[in-house]
């Protein structure tokens, strides 16, 4: 008996060894922002937002004052709902969460970002638990670009969290999520679901929900030439770059063309070339 249980102390000790260290409370007075670090279970500060003006932002007027109300509702301490940001790439869904939160972090510095990765919300659980314990502060919970493939089960986490489970998404958090895909997965693979389940629509269901538990669905569509120009413009004058407008709009749709697409992202890269032979600093 005393060998079998020298055997499971010494198996007991090892994986305490293996498992991560759970961290310390976060220190929220870092910074405005933190990075969650699922492999050693701790929020990072972040010194400098890579974030810009919301006056910059054009063409989602719609989507930026939704989004507004709705952080500033739960900077306040209201009722707020999880929000999904989807559609056209380059369009300004990661840009806005950030210059929301940098706007209203002004008069409410009780409102933090935290940024997620999507490979490390199996770790979601943990995340929750340093987030609850800080009840004080007000946190975004942020997740770029999420999406998952067939064989991907980093849904079931997220999925509780949101709404199913016991303990559910603490008060003190809300979670804003951008992606390509208004269902989070692609169409092939709903498609897919339907024609190998033995029923169809239930198998469906399971993985589709899971955009259901957004309170909020913003949508982001290619912009107009008009609003890409328009987006040039606001970057060039924010930044102090001199241009004649003529010769400026002739480049800038010649920009895009060799880019074959429109957007907030493709103006920015042409305007930070525009500003890198002019000489202009960041």
């Amino acid at each position: 008996m005393k060998k079998i249980e020298s055997y499971l102390a010494r198996i007991a000790n090892s994986l305490e060894r293996l498992s991560p260290n759970p961290g310390s409370d976060p220190d929220f007075s870092r910074s405005e922002a933190f990075v969650w670090s699922g492999d050693s279970r701790r929020l990072e500060p972040v010194q400098d937002v890579n974030r810009i003006d919301i006056s910059l932002l054009v063409g989602i007027d719609r989507a930026r004052d939704t989004l507004l109300e709705n952080t500033s509702n739960f900077a306040q301490g209201y009722h707020a709902n999880n929000a999904l940001l989807w559609g056209a790439r380059g369009m300004g869904k990661s840009s806005l969460v950030k210059s929301v939160h940098g706007s209203i972090f002004n008069d409410y510095p009780c409102l933090k970002l935290v940024e997620i990765h999507r490979d490390d919300l199996s770790t979601i659980g943990s995340l929750l638990w340093h987030l609850r314990c800080s009840s004080a502060h007000r946190i975004i919970l942020y997740c770029d670009d999420l999406s998952f493939s067939h064989d991907d089960s980093h849904y079931k986490s997220l999925k509780a969290v949101l709404d199913g489970g016991v303990e559910g998404r603490p008060a003190n958090v809300v979670f804003y999520a951008t992606s390509n895909r208004r269902h989070l997965m692609p169409r092939d693979m709903i498609e897919n679901e339907r024609s190998t389940a033995i029923n169809p629509s239930e198998a469906v269901d399971e993985k589709v929900s899971l955009s259901d538990r957004f309170g909020l669905w913003l949508g982001f569509h290619p912009c107009s030439q008009n609003d890409y120009l328009e987006m040039v413009l606001r970057y060039c004058k924010r930044y102090g770059v001199e241009f004649d407008e003529e010769w400026l709009q002739s480049q800038a749709i010649e920009w895009q063309q060799t880019r074959g697409a429109r957007s907030g992202r493709v103006a920015w890269q042409f305007f930070v070339d525009l500003a890198g032979k002019q000489g202009i600093s960041p």
